[in-house]
């Protein structure tokens, strides 16, 4: 299976870097690290869309003014900041002007960082408004490794779709599903990652690879859809 991975610069302590790189390696990311401003610099501009998120300790000197100069030079680059390097209101104050996104907490248990991550990672998939969702009730095949298990869809779109499960898997793993829409001749494959999880709701799968006419037959579909709710919306 070819799935697309995450790129992320870590810019933080040595023992801050080395945990979260090891949790990202693992659920099949890539990881770099960055000891100071210039090393920050150096990768998002020398390799220049090549990192999809930065992490940041605010402890780098003036941080504020280096997401500024981010800002200046990739400005929808998503860049977090480590909350428990936060000291004071006035460095809320000065990085929320300079463009950061968010925070996250350094010292969250490893399992809870890829989620975490997750909206900023795969952003399209937490973004509902980013494309159509139609909502869609069809039998759906989930294959992780040997296992597969049967379930119903909650809505599709153009770039994944959402499965109700009691038992989301964790985020980032990557799942193989079939499923054939309706008045489809026939089925459709493809390879996903999840992208969210909520044992309230089920989970959200990010199509990454899949056959040309499969895509084409989903965009059909939800195309078509979203055209006639638009239609039965009007006064």
């Amino acid at each position: 299976m070819t799935a697309v991975t995450r790129t992320v610069l870590i810019a933080a302590t040595e023992s801050v870097r080395d945990r979260f790189a090891h949790t990202l390696r693992q659920a099949g990311h890539q990881a770099l690290g960055a000891a100071g401003p210039t090393d920050v610099m150096d990768a998002v501009t020398q390799g220049a869309g090549t990192v999809d998120l930065l992490l940041l300790d605010a402890g780098l000197d003036d941080a504020a003014a280096l997401v500024a100069r981010i800002r200046a030079r990739t400005g929808s680059l998503p860049i977090l900041v480590f909350s428990g390097s936060i000291t004071g209101a006035g460095d809320v104050r000065a990085l929320a002007a300079a463009g950061v996104d968010g925070y996250v907490n350094e010292y969250c248990d490893p399992q809870r960082i890829v989620p975490a991550l997750a909206p900023h990672l795969f952003p399209d998939s937490f973004n509902r408004r980013s494309t159509p969702r139609i909502v869609l009730s069809i039998p759906v095949s989930c294959q992780v490794g040997q296992t597969i298990t049967a379930a119903f869809t909650l809505n599709i779109g153009q770039g994944g779709l959402a499965v109700r499960t009691m038992n989301p898997l964790a985020v980032s793993t990557r799942v193989h599903v079939r499923f054939r829409l309706p008045d489809a001749p026939r089925d459709s494959d493809a390879d996903c990652r999840v992208a969210w999880g909520d044992r309230r709701v089920g989970m959200g799968l990010q199509f990454e690879r899949l056959e040309g006419t499969d895509q084409m037959t989903i965009d059909e579909y939800v195309d078509q859809r979203h055209s006639v709710r638009g239609r039965d919306r009007r006064p």
